[in-house]
């Protein structure tokens, strides 16, 4: 079931949002194995709670969170989710405050700041989803070099925080001073992608489909692909421990659920993957949509099970604390719901 729960959302990638109804590793923390029996010995949950869940905003990089509700697996775990739209990316973080809603997707890095500010912050984060970097350096510029953004007129991402974190901790990974770079700070990606366009930009800095439209269009071509950097934990499930420990079963067939679709997710092409979710972007034509998403499988965007990255979590919480953005490292036990993931 998805449902509105405000007026005149405000979108990344859509303008508009139809309220639509569609059919561990040595560095990963997680269960033990008997958590993931397979499913022919598990017991359905009866559960009468509905589980809501807020998305952060739409995006073509979070698709496979729409392939759960599409695919089924939130029912064949005997859970109704109900999926509620925002306004903003990050306003699910406040309904997560006031009770209105039991759990959202988003960056890590929110559950990091709150705990940066207080101690005693209830957000916790659990299954992973997007474990490496979505966003790329466009543009038309040959032989680029990190080094390059010195010189060249350059727009990186204003709508959220964590791309332009991420990309600075690249650029000191270079030897290359963040400060050193003018960038252009406060358009959004679409109004970047016109000016691109019409050469006013050298290098924007986005996710898909603006990465497949410019190579399609001929407007540019990708300069850097920040999931090249390897592990970054980009986003998962976000609730308060409150909510974790009065819905552990619910919670617990949300990660099989997870799970589950993970394992469709890379036995599957960015056709079929395109072929479940596209009445979610329905405003992104067909081809395109199946090259975004079929890109993003091929760099491994999405994560492979539910378990936390030890290494791609240190690896955000590093870039935040270098861009100025946290006071002190985060811990992984205080962020992570590690019985859940």
């Amino acid at each position: 079931m998805i449902s509105s729960l405000t007026n005149g959302d405000r979108r990344l990638i859509l303008p508009s949002l139809s309220a639509t109804k569609s059919p561990n590793g040595p560095d990963r923390s997680g269960p033990p194995d008997s958590f993931w029996n397979k499913r022919e010995s598990q017991q359905i949950l009866e559960i009468d709670v509905k589980i809501r869940l807020m998305e952060n905003f739409r995006a073509v990089f979070y698709a496979p969170y729409y392939a759960i509700h599409a695919l089924g697996f939130y029912a064949n775990e005997g859970i109704d989710v109900e999926l509620v739209s925002s306004d903003t990316p990050g306003d699910a973080i406040s309904h997560l405050a006031s009770d209105t809603i039991d759990m959202t997707w988003g960056g890590p890095m929110r559950v990091m700041t709150a705990h940066d500010r207080d101690d005693q912050s209830p957000l916790v984060c659990f299954g992973e989803v997007v474990s490496r970097d979505p966003f790329f350096l466009i543009g038309n510029c040959e032989g680029f070099k990190l080094s390059d953004l010195a010189h060249l007129r350059f727009a990186a991402v204003s709508e959220v925080p964590t791309p332009w974190m991420c990309l600075q901790q690249d650029l000191r990974d270079a030897n290359i001073d963040p400060k050193g770079i003018k960038r252009v700070s406060d358009r959004t990606m679409r109004d970047n992608y016109t000016a691109l366009r019409g050469k006013q930009l050298d290098v924007m800095q986005a996710f898909e489909p603006f990465a497949s439209k410019a190579e399609m269009d001929g407007s540019g071509k990708i300069l850097y692909a920040a999931s090249s950097r390897g592990p970054t934990v980009y986003t998962a499930f976000i609730a308060t421990r409150a909510k974790v420990a009065a819905h552990r079963d619910e919670f617990a067939a949300v990660t099989r659920a997870l799970a589950n679709m993970q394992q469709w997710l890379y036995t599957h092409s960015g056709q079929e993957l395109s072929e479940v979710v596209t009445s979610f972007f329905s405003d992104v034509p067909q081809k395109l949509l199946v090259r975004s998403l079929q890109r993003y499988l091929d760099a491994g965007l999405w994560a492979r099970d539910p378990a936390m990255s030890r290494p791609g979590f240190e690896r955000l919480g590093s870039s935040f604390l270098s861009g100025g953005a946290l006071k002190r490292s985060p811990v992984f036990e205080s962020c992570v719901a590690v019985a859940l993931t």
